[in-house]
């Protein structure tokens, strides 16, 4: 056993005295544990975007730099970044479960125009520009609010314009 803990020292080495050699390795295991994490949770932690996904997001991905340059230990690290990936994991599967849950931790979406009225305040309330409206329109295929039955700002952040197809604008 300190036959492994000798050459796992020596190929990832300890502390912030690493070689380049040994960065590289890290950057190689980090990679590679990035790549499977993503495989064995899911891929809604990239997809959604929802305020769970955007904090974990960041987590992690500070996390695993601090692995990278050796600013904390690698294998505590990578332990941590594992419990923040499973307890997205739980959280996302509690989130699909139960309404309350999912609106607790992703919000609503907020209608922001309807059937040929604009609600000024949620617009103004969730700081959304009367040029991001426009362009939400435009990427949705629409030239004006007139040609929208409802545009609605979805917890993703992405403005879902709807006419008889919606589709995601950021």
């Amino acid at each position: 056993m300190e036959g492994i803990a000798t050459t796992c020292a020596s190929i990832f080495g300890s502390g912030k005295d690493l070689s380049v050699a040994q960065e590289c390795a890290r950057a190689v295991l980090v990679l590679a544990y990035g790549l499977l994490a993503v495989r064995v949770v899911g891929r809604r932690i990239f997809g959604k975007w929802s305020a769970l996904d955007i904090v974990v997001s960041i987590v992690i991905g500070s996390n695993l730099s601090r692995a990278l340059t050796g600013s904390a230990p690698l294998l505590g690290t990578l332990a941590a970044t594992t419990v923040f990936l499973l307890l997205h994991w739980l959280l996302a599967h509690l989130a699909a479960r139960f309404p309350a849950m999912s609106r607790l931790l992703e919000g609503q979406a907020i209608t922001i125009f309807k059937e040929g009225k604009a609600d000024d305040g949620a617009r103004l309330r969730h700081s959304v520009s009367e040029a991001d409206l426009d362009e939400a329109l435009r990427q949705s295929g629409m030239s004006s609010v007139n040609d929208a039955r409802q545009v609605t700002l979805e917890p993703s952040g992405c403005q879902m314009s709807r006419r008889l197809a919606a589709r995601c604008v950021r």
